[in-house]
């Protein structure tokens, strides 16, 4: 319905854009009968810019976007709305990064452009996406008055669904005609010239800004007679409110967005409870339809609670509960109304029917105000008791709900896209699909939740305990990491990617925890070794379509046969730009994976009564010495972090550094193994290699005595390592089996072995001694590739892509300036791997606990910050300059022999960073001595105060080609001409 489509990608807005211009390439037509032009900009700034310029020309105009994407549009949207031009952002909503990044659904960004001038329309499902973005479209051109309509990002944005599509002749005949040539005529033209966009003066500019009134006041009845021409088209109701409940309701919520329909779902429940109660949700927010939401509101109501999916910051409260607040206190007939507010869901925080009831039963019983609830706030205690029982009321009986593990990465989810797919378009049966994963893109969990059923299915929240009909591991590891059964319903199937299929090797190889979960539910286990029938199908280590044809096979959702038969061609389409022998690969995997699918007959009573035992990951970090690895770390890589208490975490978005170290995931079915005797020790492995896993060591001979017997070392052949022995060694569980390292050897020194094999060859007896040993890093000089690589990573185990081309240069830096580096990161693929909270892959220095401090502010504008970092410390240390000249003239300083001569020298040299460096460990433990034999003077505690900036640091400013070249490339510009002194690296 637009002319034009102004884009730039920010997640999770992303996919609407790529679909816009997947069509516009494909030459699909808008319903005028032409191709929507679609252009991407430099940054969500330039795409509203575009937008405004369309629409003042008498376009039609549209774009995309979310959170910070959306507050750099926000200048443009002023000018827009003032100047009365109808168009339509579409917004998936998401929170807006403060103490941290979160790519995740909230409304704090559609909150903070609320005073914009807009008209906002929320949508509550995948169904109303469609149907409200066109009253969205028609609405705008009718009133003049220019409209954002949002989703819940990823919970709405990304979930996939059974809906009745609108075709392009219905939207055709609902188009004002009049109003659209109304609107073209406005547009900027030479034949009918006019000058917009003017500066006035305080005789006027009030007078002038409140002259568009009558447009917002008769925005509401444009919408809802626009809604209703929409229903009695497509038979479903759209209104301003959604009401649901009891027709004299006692207890009432207000809410927006997908957690309504959970809110909605436990009304049966607290109707066979004897309570009368309702839910009203807004579809309108702005203009705030006040008057219409009295009429929703009886005489029986005595508690309204307003959820709100937005934190602000030193507000009175949230700002739906402000606008119901109002409008109830304008009105004397609410005077006795007890108003309730609280907020949930930030960042995608899942909300389920059981915190529904709880925020009911507040409003019936104790009536906190000021809530928090899915959480537990264990410092201000805003939380409201989180349930202890799971309760499902969105999902009918007739559902059967599946879940599928996997490894980011690995095509899991994208298999089961197509599947639910598949079972969506050739059945009656309606799908619901929905993919929890980590921002980090590889080495993560990946959980996709699917639902099957004759029925309509809005249940828009995660499988719950004891659910799932079927469920599926494509990894092997994660049965000793996570507790996938806590989520399969007694009788379900559980089929298990590994290469065991008799009792006997399951009795070896399972945790003994997953046995008596097995045996406790009476599951129905499968194994199949996905692994081996992907390489045999030359796939490598994609095992996806594989594991979907195990599910295929057991699950029952569609005849199997039936079911294959739509497989093999969704195969077809989804691999046809690849090739043909890229289809055969796969098809013959479909083929050869049910000769692979066991049944595993195992002892029920027997694993029934073992005894309980924790998951073997949570081990990893009970006990450690760090609160942070203990109550946080380690739950979070069990994807237990929504148990996780308030208290335990650091305010600021601080985090421990190295936390990678702790992990050890074992993802890589195949690790490398040196042969010493063809290594020629030129360290290109360790140069290229992506996560730092293989390293050289060096050991003298007393050491060499005591290493393990699997240790092999050969003599270091050069002239600076004389007297030690050099080893190429592996951590085999962090490795990620990229293979850089392998192919990159020119010696052919290193091969692929299995992770069985590694355990053989000692791999991690091997790691954990020469580890442990002290890290020769002053025998070779740093600027070789050989000699930088004798010098410790600062960036260890990371979770970027197996293979990654980013992070072997970033990790070099560490090994050449760490000590004393600085790093400023834009927004992007390398703050994703750079600091995954609760993993950071940044480390110190055994030797001293030094290395690169970092920082990340936003995607725009790391040159600035990285800029403005330099300032401060070359500002800060040019005073420090200046204090040690002035104590340079006093006595005081000839208390402490030699710290005169030291001062004079870092004052001499204080831009020299080997002198800096090294004079850093030296001064201040000399300015200690001369404090406590009385120095005091002012100068003398302006250098005290001020020594740990003897160091010359080394500023890097670090990010990708969209922050360099495109959204940043202005403020990138500014510092290269400005001279400063920093370095910068752009990762293209």
């Amino acid at each position: 319905m637009s002319d034009d489509a102004f884009i730039f990608p920010i997640t999770p807005s992303s996919p609407m854009a790529e679909i816009c211009e997947a069509w516009s390439v494909a030459g699909v037509k808008n319903i005028f009968g032409s191709r929507l032009n679609v252009q991407q900009l430099q940054s969500e700034a330039g795409a509203a810019g575009s937008l405004h310029g369309s629409v003042a020309a008498g376009g039609l105009g549209t774009t995309f976007t979310s959170s910070q994407g959306l507050l750099l549009m926000i200048p443009n949207m002023y000018k827009i709305a003032g100047e009365l031009m109808p168009c339509v952002i579409h917004v998936a909503a998401r929170a807006i990064a403060g103490e941290a990044l979160s790519i995740f659904g909230d409304h704090q960004d559609v909150m903070a452009a609320r005073a914009c001038g807009w008209g906002m329309l929320s949508s509550q499902t995948v169904q109303d996406c469609q149907d409200v973005a066109l009253v969205a479209h028609l609405a705008t051109l009718r009133a003049r008055v220019p409209i954002l309509h949002f989703q819940d990002g990823f919970r709405t944005s990304h979930e996939i669904n059974t809906i009745k599509a609108l075709s392009t002749e219905h939207m055709r005949a609902l188009i004002d005609v009049e109003a659209l040539r109304a609107h073209r005529k406005r547009g900027l033209s030479p034949l009918a010239p006019v000058v917009r966009g003017s500066n006035q003066n305080p005789d006027v500019y009030m007078q002038a800004l409140e002259s568009s009134n009558m447009f917002y006041d008769n925005l509401p009845g444009i919408i809802e007679q626009t809604m209703k021409e929409v229903s009695e088209l497509t038979g479903r109701p759209l209104s301003l409110f959604r009401y649901a409940g009891h027709p004299e309701p006692e207890h009432v919520i207000i809410q927006m967005g997908s957690a309504v329909k959970v809110t909605e779902s436990v009304l049966p429940t607290l109707k066979a409870r004897g309570l009368k109660v309702g839910v009203v949700s807004p579809m309108l927010y702005r203009p705030w339809p006040g008057d219409m939401l009295k009429e929703y509101l009886p005489p029986s109501v005595q508690t309204v609670t307003v959820l709100d999916r937005t934190k602000e910051h030193g507000s009175y409260r949230e700002p739906l509960f402000l606008d119901v607040a109002a409008t109830l206190q304008e009105d004397p007939r609410f005077a006795g109304i007890t108003l309730l507010g609280g907020r949930y869901g930030l960042g995608s925080k899942e909300y389920t029917p059981g915190m529904a009831l709880t925020v009911f039963e507040n409003a019936v019983g104790m009536r906190k105000d000021r809530f928090t609830v899915g959480i537990k706030d264990d410092v201000t205690f805003t939380s409201l008791p989180l349930p202890t029982e799971m309760h499902d009321q969105c999902v009918p009986e007739s559902t059967t709900q599946c879940i599928f593990f996997g490894l980011a990465g690995d095509g899991t989810v994208g298999a089961n896209k197509n599947a639910v797919k598949i079972i969506g378009d050739n059945s009656s049966l309606k799908a619901q699909a929905y993919f929890a994963y980590s921002s980090v893109k590889a080495g993560t969990p990946t959980v996709s939740h699917m639902r099957f059923g004759p029925e309509s299915l809005e249940a828009p929240y995660l499988t719950l305990r004891n659910a799932a009909a079927y469920a599926a591991c494509s990894f092997t590891g994660h049965i000793e990491s996570l507790d996938m059964l806590q989520f399969v319903k007694p009788g379900g199937t559980f089929v298990l990617n590994c290469p065991w299929s008799t009792s006997a090797e399951m009795e070896t190889n399972l945790p003994a925890y997953l046995k008596k979960q097995i045996a406790q539910k009476d599951i129905k286990f499968y194994t199949i070794d996905a692994s081996r029938v992907a390489q045999e199908s030359d796939l490598g280590k994609l095992t996806n379509n594989v594991m979907q044809t195990a599910f295929f096979n057991l699950s029952n959702v569609l005849p199997v046969e039936q079911a294959l038969g739509y497989f093999r061609q969704a195969i077809q389409k989804t691999y046809k730009k690849h090739g043909d022998i890229v289809i055969q690969r796969n098809l013959q995997a479909v083929e050869n994976a049910m000769s692979n699918l066991h049944s595993i007959d195992y002892p029920s009573s027997t694993w029934a009564s073992l005894p309980d035992e924790p998951l073997p990951e949570a081990l990893k970090y009970q006990g450690h010495m760090e609160k942070f690895v203990q109550q946080v770390q380690g739950p979070m890589v069990m994807l237990q972090g929504d148990d996780i208490p308030v208290s335990a975490f650091p305010v600021g978005g601080v985090t421990p550094m190295g936390l990678s170290n702790n992990e050890k995931k074992t993802q890589a079915a195949e690790v490398p193994e040196v042969d010493m005797d063809k290594c020629t020790q030129c360290n290109y492995c360790s140069y290229v290699c992506p996560h730092a896993v293989i390293r050289p060591f060096l050991l003298d001979q007393n050491t060499y005595d005591s290493a393990p017997a699997t240790l092999e070392a050969r003599k270091a052949t050069a002239s600076e390592q004389a007297g030690h022995f050099y080893r190429i060694q592996v951590s085999a569980f962090d490795c990620t089996g990229c293979e850089v390292c392998v192919k990159t050897c020119p010696d052919d020194a290193l091969r692929m072995v299995t992770q069985e094999e590694a355990t053989e060859l000692g791999h991690k007896e091997n790691w954990d001694f020469l580890r442990a040993l002290p890290v020769r890093e002053d025998l070779m000089k740093v600027n070789s590739v050989k000699g930088s690589q004798m010098q410790q990573p600062l960036l260890e185990f990371s979770a970027a892509c197996a293979g990654c081309g980013e992070t072997p240069y970033v990790k070099l830096l560490t090994q050449m300036f760490g000590d004393r580096m600085v790093i400023a990161n834009a927004t992007g693929c390398s703050s994703i791997w750079g600091n995954p909270y609760g993993s950071a892959p940044y480390s110190t220095r055994d030797s001293d606990g030094k290395g690169p401090a970092w920082h990340n502010s936003l995607f725009e504008d790391n040159a600035e910050f990285g800029f403005g970092m330099a300032q401060n410390m070359m500002g800060r240390r040019a005073r420090l300059h200046d204090s040690v000249q002035e104590l340079l003239k006093s006595s005081e300083v000839d208390a402490v022999p030699d710290l005169r001569a030291r001062l004079r020298q870092w004052h001499d040299k204080w831009q020299s960073a080997g002198t800096s460096t090294q004079l850093q460990e030296i001064l201040p433990p000399l300015l200690e001595k001369a404090k406590e034999a009385g120095a005091s003077s002012l100068a003398f505690y302006d250098v005290y105060d001020s020594s740990d900036n003897f160091v010359k640091t080394s500023q890097w400013i670090i990010g990708g080609d969209g922050w360099a070249y495109d959204i940043g490339y202005g403020g990138l510009d500014h510092v290269v001409a400005s001279g400063a002194n920093v370095n910068i690296l752009v990762l293209d």
